[in-house]
């Protein structure tokens, strides 16, 4: 590029969009896909759709956690990704439980010296019980590593960390990792208007991953059912979509070919 173009760039306006390029699906929108896709009937209770069998009723909330949570699985998405400053290491403890409610999984641990944000590197428990075994010897935590999860609640209230060595002072921490994203069925209070960043960017794979679920209920997937071919045919559509999904969640990350945000080309000749 030359410095004329850099010149122009210099001179492009920013700018972004305040509405998404998608039809985003709303709770409403949602159940009313599914119901008609189902042949189930639906009617309008309060502004917000719901099928009128009541067991379909019921199953919605875990339909959405299949749906939802399988996607989240299967994609890794970019934007379930998140910054937590809300932890602190204490003098002389070497452990530190993180809620399961704000992360799924670390993917970072940094700390505040000064005005510096120093970075923990990721290590095995062993090696740390093995190095620093000896809470005399305190200092800057240099490494941590994944401990399990609390024993009263059998790991459903928190996860632990071990750091070493033991900290010589108290440490405001800065953590990275994933926690799951809201589900639709969150927002059918707001009239059944409200979307979630799944439903907008990603509707397709939330409709063939719930109609997988649904066919389930339906009792289509034995051969002496109505249509056996009806979850497969789901579940085809749906790995279809999701081969798609992958390139384009990478390419957001700058994982895709030769690390970069370009999706592959296969008559780009040399390879990169």
């Amino acid at each position: 590029m030359d410095a004329e173009l850099y010149r122009r760039a210099d001179r492009q306006v920013v700018w972004a969009m305040t509405n998404p390029n998608t039809n985003a699906l709303t709770y409403n929108m949602y159940v009313t896909q599914i119901c008609t896709m189902a042949v189930l009937n639906y009617s309008t209770v309060g502004g917000v759709v719901t099928p009128v069998d009541t067991a379909a009723q019921a199953m919605i909330p875990s339909m959405l956690n299949y749906a939802e949570l399988r996607i989240q699985r299967d994609l890794d998405l970019l934007n379930s990704v998140v910054v937590n400053m809300t932890y602190n290491l204490t003098a002389g403890t070497n452990t530190l439980a993180v809620s399961v409610n704000d992360l799924q999984t670390i993917q970072t641990v940094s700390y505040t010296s000064g005005t510096s944000n120093v970075p923990l590197l990721p290590t095995s428990k062993e090696i740390i019980q093995n190095t620093y075994n000896d809470s005399s010897y305190t200092g800057p935590p240099l490494w941590l590593a994944v401990y399990g999860g609390d024993q009263a609640t059998g790991g459903n209230t928190s996860a632990n960390l071990l750091f070493g060595p033991y900290p010589d002072q108290n440490y405001a921490l800065t953590i990275t990792g994933t926690q799951n994203l809201q589900s639709l069925y969150a927002t059918a209070g707001t009239n059944g208007a409200g979307t979630t960043y799944i439903s907008t960017n990603y509707p397709d794979l939330l409709i063939n991953a719930s109609m997988v679920y649904i066919a389930q209920f339906q009792r289509n997937f034995l051969p002496t059912s109505n249509d056996p071919e009806m979850p497969g045919s789901y579940e085809t559509q749906y790995q279809t979509l999701l081969a798609s999904a992958k390139e384009l969640e990478n390419r957001k990350k700058f994982r895709d070919a030769a690390w970069s945000s370009q999706s592959q080309s296969p008559v780009a000749t040399p390879s990169r």
